[in-house]
């Protein structure tokens, strides 16, 4: 039997955070060096839920963004971003990831969400989009769209980002590191930080053991 992990990662994202999606790699890496020392739950925080307006695809700030930070850093982790032409909301991608994720499909899922909108420019705010990605992933559409319209993981969603609150997360990627002996002793760490900054996060957690 596989011995229970030591240390546990939450991270807060958004699908419609490019930072987040540019932090997924490292984390994957993470899991592949740590294996089952490391338990990594990923937690929905929604930036722009409504009524906040969202942001305008065409906008300097969102521009200004991607040429500033988010082109070098996807270049340096090799990764193909480019800048959507839609700017969604995602509670119903939230919906989605929470659906695979009762179905055994969450990693996927959560990449292909990522993937999607970053590398495919789909509209993940649409429901139509989210049905297609699902089928894609060899999901239950119909299952789905009934969550969907019931409402059945809402409440999880909002949860997720009452916890954040509870820990002073503002934005998006935040992890929270912590061992699993003392939970409460632990490491908070905002925004797409390099590996290194992980890793010593991980092994603080693993010498609190």
């Amino acid at each position: 039997m596989n011995s229970p992990a030591t240390v546990s990662i939450d991270v807060w994202s958004d699908y419609v955070c490019p930072f987040c999606y540019l932090e997924l790699p490292l984390i994957r890496q993470l899991q592949r060096d740590y294996g089952t020392r490391l338990a990594v739950s990923w937690r929905a925080f929604e930036l722009r839920p409504e009524p906040l307006p969202t942001l305008e695809p065409e906008g300097d700030y969102l521009r200004d963004t991607w040429a500033r930070a988010v082109y070098p850093m996807a270049e340096l982790r090799r990764m193909a971003l480019r800048l959507p032409a839609v700017q969604p909301r995602s509670r119903m991608a939230f919906e989605l990831a929470r659906f695979a994720a009762d179905n055994g499909r969450f990693d996927a899922v959560h990449e292909a969400l990522f993937r999607a909108f970053f590398e495919e420019g789909l509209d993940i705010g649409d429901e139509a989009v989210l049905l297609e990605l699902a089928e894609r992933e060899g999901l239950d559409t119909e299952a789905l769209r009934h969550a969907i319209e019931t409402g059945r993981y809402l409440e999880a969603i909002f949860a997720d980002r009452q916890e954040a609150e509870h820990w002073g997360i503002r934005g998006v990627p935040a992890l929270l590191v912590r061992g699993q002996r003392n939970p409460e002793q632990a490491q908070v760490i905002a925004g797409a930080v390099d590996f290194p900054r992980l890793q010593a996060a991980v092994e603080q957690a693993l010498a609190w053991q």
